[in-house]
Formats: C-alpha cells, sequence, structure tokens
C-alpha cells in the first residue's frame, strides 16, 4: 500500500536526483541517463531509482556504476530536499521498457515492410496478365453487341 506521503516523497527524490544528474555530476561515465521513477521503502529508508540509459550494454553498465558512485553526492541532495529522520539509500536499477519499446517498434516495421512487400508482388503478376485479358474479353464483348444488332 503506499501512502500519499511516500509518492510525495518518491517524487521529490526523483526530481533532484534527475536535476543532479543532469548539472551537478561530472562523472563522465554517467552520459544519456533519463530517471524514469522512484519506489521507496515504506520506513523510506531505501529508494530504488529506475534509470533508463541509451547505448549498449557496456554503455549502461559503466553508467550505471558511475550512478551507484555518485550515490552518496545524492543522498547528501536529496536530504537537503526532504525532511525526514532517515535519507533514504539510494539504489540503481536500470528500466528496459525504453528499450523494449525500441525493439518491438523495429519488429513492427519489420514485419510491415514485409506484408507490403508480400502484397506488392502478386498485385504486380495479377495486373500484368489481368490487363491484356480483360481487354481481349472487353473487345470481344463491344463485337458480340454489335453483330447482334
Amino acid at each position: 500500500m503506499t501512502t500519499r506521503r511516500l509518492l510525495k516523497a518518491a517524487e521529490a527524490i526523483r526530481e533532484v536526483v534527475a536535476s543532479a544528474i543532469l548539472t551537478e555530476i561530472r562523472d563522465p561515465r554517467v552520459r544519456d541517463v533519463t530517471v524514469v521513477g522512484v519506489k521507496v521503502s515504506p520506513d523510506m529508508r531505501e529508494a530504488t531509482v529506475s534509470v533508463s540509459i541509451m547505448g549498449d550494454e557496456t554503455q549502461q553498465n559503466l553508467s550505471l556504476r558511475g550512478l551507484q558512485n555518485a550515490a552518496g553526492f545524492l543522498q547528501s541532495k536529496i536530504a537537503g530536499r526532504i525532511d525526514t529522520r532517515y535519507t533514504p539509500r539510494l539504489q540503481f536499477k536500470i528500466n528496459k521498457g525504453v528499450q523494449h519499446s525500441l525493439e518491438v517498434g523495429e519488429i513492427l516495421a519489420k514485419i510491415q515492410r514485409e506484408k507490403e512487400a508480400s502484397q506488392e508482388a502478386p498485385e504486380d503478376s495479377d495486373d500484368e496478365e489481368s490487363t491484356p485479358h480483360g481487354s481481349d474479353s472487353v473487345e470481344e464483348t463491344d463485337s458480340d453487341l454489335h453483330s447482334s444488332d
């Protein structure tokens, strides 16, 4: 059960961590990081920060290590913003949601291209075959109509 107090704390932590990552962390490993969300434990002693990191697997691991090294700095920023008995200990977790959505998009685009390619191939061959036969049958029909008059 999530209380309003925990939701407000999680949102405040997300804001502080996101702005500090953008403006204050100087670690070159921490690049292309987006804070997706924060989950705070009921006793507010721990907070899990979900981040999305663009790049390959090695870049993601480097950024995650850089964030873990900067956790103390980020906790001090949080302590200045949130007035609680305990400052939450930060843990970082990679959120694969964005990566999965990009992969699904690529798969859907590939399926769409294959579908369009399979539809174009039979239509082209049908059009070539039906055009001469269709025009011949129309001419025969016209000549049949004229001969009966």
